[in-house]
């Protein structure tokens, strides 16, 4: 029991910690809820949704290939290749909005700015609609970031499930997988909902134009400090 506390509290501290400090976990979710104005409750399922699948991907890989007896160094060299993965699908997915970001700043240009003749005839139509009209329902994005998050590891949870598996200790790794599986989406959660209700009051009425583009070069960033300075 004592072991298994230990084990409790290691894996709550570890979920926590390898989700703070990991930007990636939290500000793809806080600057795409600005740029694309969703609700604080549409903004928290999707954050719960990804987290899930985050951490179950990892709790997936960790029970089967214990249970076909597939060593600590292999399992960790499959996390290293995923964490790999998932940074480079994270930069091209910033890099991807990023464009979007610009595609849709030249769309709201006022015409003031540009010769009429440069103004396509569709953005001109673009700039006189509601902003109930203007507003983007697809349903990509959110989907692009579970698949993301899917590809995530977590790497500090397959060791902490090896020692209750050598003891054939079912309980514990499930103790244990809750555990960290609660820390760390209980983390991303509060840590996106304080993001979410602070730029809330950031008002960008009139850079408003730019958030799609901002929002793509954080994820952006995210990216390149995950493939490149190992975040």
């Amino acid at each position: 029991m004592n072991e298994l506390y230990l084990l409790s509290l290691s894996a709550a501290s570890l979920g926590f910690i390898h989700t703070i400090l990991g930007p990636d976990h939290y500000l793809p979710f806080i600057v795409l809820s600005k740029a694309r104005q969703w609700s604080s409750n549409k903004t928290m399922w999707i954050t719960f949704v990804s987290g899930v699948g985050h951490v179950a991907s990892s709790v997936l890989i960790g029970c089967l290939g214990i249970a076909l007896g597939i060593s600590l160094n292999k399992l960790e060299s499959i996390e290293a290749i995923r964490g790999e993965m998932v940074g480079w699908l994270l930069l091209a997915f910033g890099l991807g909005y990023s464009i979007y970001g610009i595609y849709k700043y030249l769309k709201s240009v006022p015409h003031s700015h540009l010769p009429a003749f440069l103004v396509p005839k569709k953005v001109s139509e673009w700039q006189h609609l509601s902003a109930e009209e203007k507003e983007d329902n697809t349903k990509l994005t959110p989907w692009l970031l579970f698949l993301i998050f899917v590809f995530g590891p977590c790497e500090v949870l397959i060791p902490m499930l090896i020692f209750p598996a050598y003891a054939h200790s079912t309980v514990g790794m499930v103790t244990v997988s809750l555990i960290f599986g609660i820390a760390t989406i209980g983390t991303m959660l509060l840590t996106v909902y304080l993001g979410h209700k602070g730029s809330a009051m950031v008002r960008f009425k009139k850079h408003e134009r730019y958030l799609h583009l901002l929002a793509g070069m954080v994820i952006l960033i995210s990216g390149v400090g995950i493939v490149f300075m190992g975040w």
